[in-house]
């Protein structure tokens, strides 16, 4: 027979392991209309990026650089996607926005219309916790129009967009 002591401690560590076994992380939510859906997150450890003015005429059409490649799945038209970013005026390297100063990241519907195109363009296929440069001639920015006072017209942009997640 097992001495009470140690019987007790078996118990006890039994219940914990049980407990413990419960507490799993899951990553699908329900939605209020009852189904599954997946969301994918990034790790939420980045800094807002210091963004270098550019040198050179801008480029004529759109130039996405990976600073760093994603390890989530890839976004694409009709995703939710949440992002941060820092933009600024190709030609004066000023910002203009910024996602981080607002301390939250920006979501839409990618593939919706509701950013200018270079976004829809330069956004899709880019992974979850990725880091990416956009730099967008005026046809896929503001165009003409600008958006004064801080966008002149015909204004080449670049975003350093961080893709957190995909729901």
């Amino acid at each position: 027979m097992m001495p009470p002591m140690r019987r007790l401690l078996l118990i006890a560590f039994a219940c914990l392991a049980l407990v413990g076994a419960g507490c799993g992380d899951d990553s699908s939510s329900t939605s209020s209309s009852g189904e599954a859906t997946e969301t994918a997150e990034a790790p939420k450890e980045k800094t807002k990026p210091q963004v270098k003015k550019q040198e050179g005429p801008p480029p004529t059409e759109l130039v996405t650089n990976d600073l760093e490649e994603g390890t989530g799945p890839a976004a694409k038209a009709g995703d939710e996607v949440s992002v941060q970013y820092v933009g600024v005026n190709y030609k004066s390297g000023k910002e203009f926005d910024a996602s981080w100063s607002r301390g939250e990241p920006f979501t839409f519907a990618l593939g919706s219309g509701m950013v200018i195109p270079g976004w829809e363009k330069g956004i899709e296929g880019m992974k979850v916790g990725g880091r990416r440069e956009l730099i967008i001639p005026p046809e896929l920015g503001y165009g003409a129009a600008g958006s004064p006072p801080t966008i002149p017209p015909n204004e080449t942009l670049v975003f350093v967009v961080d893709l957190e997640a995909i729901s």
